[in-house]
């Protein structure tokens, strides 16, 4: 007899019973926010508060609740980890192999220009980095790019945390959206129109916005062409690719038609003479001390990169997805699928609520990284044991955040099955005609709390489409609302800061004053999306479902 899922704890109302629904999110907040553990700990506790919520006060029976969460934890090994294994495994080959060095140099040296650096490394290659990698690389990555070019520790930071937003919902080859659409069973590829349409005005703008937020109105003059024709490059393709081709190429696809215009803007397009000195950092990086290479060898260097590309349209193409697909192996989870049943008013009528397991190991965006991986290993002449030494390399830096991403997403599993998702969007829905806007700030906090889209999609992604239905909204687009809203979170989450201080050597003292700086721009940018949501709702009443 399947278990009936309730909503009402201890026969008391929805804010009581809400408020202790919450009990596992508000764990993450004090572990992570006051008291500053590890992501890692911080989930695993987070996982403790949630077993003894679900356990305690919805009496979901012990084998199901510990079913459940190994289902989420099994999500988070694949496909999740495994992208973002084969991910980091290709820029590592790039770098053993010297090639990065080559892809560095070659962006660099294009321009003296301290604010046309910053756009083309921090907003247009980190976002190419994040699109290919994601997990922190492209704010480590570029934020050294820059040092290294004389920016200061807390500028460089600065920069590569603000730029590090329009991309975000897209990185990794599209795993937060893979995630949110695991999570609520909703279509992938609608989920990505969606949220293409609510990050690519951000996205527009975002270029000139990163300019004056570092270099202030000033820092405009003399650029403006650039910054637009940037934002436009990017911006056009991102929702271009995201709503006709689907989200795995998107980051990867607009990165480069960003860059490319970008280059082709420095090559040929004269700006009004303008002393560009002032703008300078100490000790920067005159284009003379830029190493040349010849157009092979830049080529080459970029080649693991072009075969990704290749790779991801491969496993994209319809007749190709379906052969690899054949193998795939469609997992009843034990002791959960249809062991628990939804109940009104969440649902029309009583409902089992299903738990399969989809085993993709050829079909998966991760195998096409795999594959490009060891073809580029292959072409760039690294040998079995480096090969192996990279790979394993990969396995000890990421053995935590594994550690961290199984746990979130085991409490975001458990949460949905005993019901205490259902609970917070039952509540949520009090907000009413305004929970659109709420809904991205619902996103931002999940970012904030948890460092990763990913792991917000996959803790809130059950909420938002709960909700949306209950206030006849669109599903689609209130869950895309949680993914592009959360985006503008990753600049204030401590991981991320974390990761930009090791990056760049920023002292203790200015990674508080960092957190201050990009507090404001998270909060606006957020709002933002919740504006484009209210808009997209109520004037121009847009629907993907």
């Amino acid at each position: 007899m399947a278990w009936p899922q309730t909503y009402l704890l201890f026969g008391q109302g929805l804010a009581f019973s809400a408020a202790l629904a919450a009990v596992p999110i508000f764990t993450l907040l004090i572990l992570l926010g006051v008291f500053r553990k590890p992501a890692w700990a911080a989930g695993l506790f987070g996982l403790g508060a949630t077993f003894v919520l679900a356990i305690g006060a919805y009496h979901m029976p012990v084998i199901t609740a510990v079913s459940a969460a190994f289902h989420g934890a099994a999500f988070g090994l694949f496909p999740i980890s495994w992208i973002v294994f084969w991910a980091i495994a290709l820029f590592r080959v790039t770098e053993v192999t010297g090639k990065f060095e080559i892809i560095r140099h070659s962006i660099s040296r294009l321009t003296p220009d301290p604010r046309l650096q910053a756009l083309l490394i921090a907003f247009a290659f980190g976002a190419f980095l994040e699109g290919a990698a994601g997990f922190g690389t492209p704010v480590a990555i570029a934020a050294t790019m820059l040092t290294g070019l004389g920016f200061p520790a807390f500028g460089a930071s600065g920069i590569c945390l603000l730029a590090n937003t329009a991309p975000v919902a897209f990185g990794s080859i599209a795993i937060p959206l893979v995630t949110l659409a695991g999570t609520t069973g909703l279509p992938l590829d609608k989920l990505s129109a969606a949220v293409g349409s609510l990050c690519a005005p951000v996205s527009l703008i975002l270029p000139a916005y990163l300019v004056i937020a570092m270099w202030g109105l000033r820092g405009m003059a003399g650029i403006w062409f650039p910054a637009v024709a940037a934002g436009v490059a990017f911006a056009s393709v991102q929702f271009s690719v995201s709503n006709f081709i689907g989200p795995q190429l998107t980051d990867i696809l607009s990165s480069l038609t960003a860059i490319l215009t970008l280059i082709a803007v420095l090559r040929f397009w004269h700006p009004a003479k303008h002393d560009t000195s002032i703008y300078l950092p100490e000790n920067a990086v005159m284009a003379a001390e830029i190493p040349e290479y010849s157009v092979g060898e830049a080529i080459y260097a970029w080649l693991p990169y072009g075969l990704l590309v290749v790779c991801v349209l491969l496993w994209g193409y319809k007749p190709v997805h379906a052969l690899l697909d054949q193998a795939s192996i469609a997992i009843h989870w034990p002791f959960l699928h249809n062991a628990v049943r939804r109940m009104p008013p969440i649902v029309a009528r009583a409902a089992p609520y299903p738990a399969i397991f989809n085993l993709n190991w050829f079909a998966a965006s991760g195998t096409s990284c795999m594959v490009a991986t060891l073809l580029s290993a292959v072409c760039l002449r690294v040998g079995p044991l480096q090969l192996m030494r990279v790979l394993l390399s990969v396995v000890r830096t990421l053995l935590l955040p594994t550690v961290t991403v199984t746990s979130v997403l085991a409490i975001a599993f458990l949460m949905n099955y005993c019901g205490a998702t259902a609970t917070l969007g039952l509540a949520f829905s009090a907000t009413g005609v305004l929970f659109p806007f709420f809904s991205a700030l619902l996103g931002w906090l999940g970012v904030f709390l948890t460092g990763s889209d990913t792991s917000a999609n996959a803790l809130f992604g059950g909420l938002q489409v709960i909700t949306a239905q209950r206030l006849h909204l669109d599903p689609i687009l209130m869950a895309a609302t949680n993914s592009a809203g959360g985006v503008m979170g990753k600049m204030i989450s401590l991981q991320t800061i974390a990761v930009a201080a090791a990056a760049t050597g920023l002292s203790v003292t200015d990674q508080s004053k960092l957190l201050r700086f990009t507090l404001k721009h998270s909060i606006l940018l957020a709002s933002v999306i919740g504006m484009l949501a209210l808009l997209y709702v109520y004037v121009f009443h847009l629907r993907w479902s």
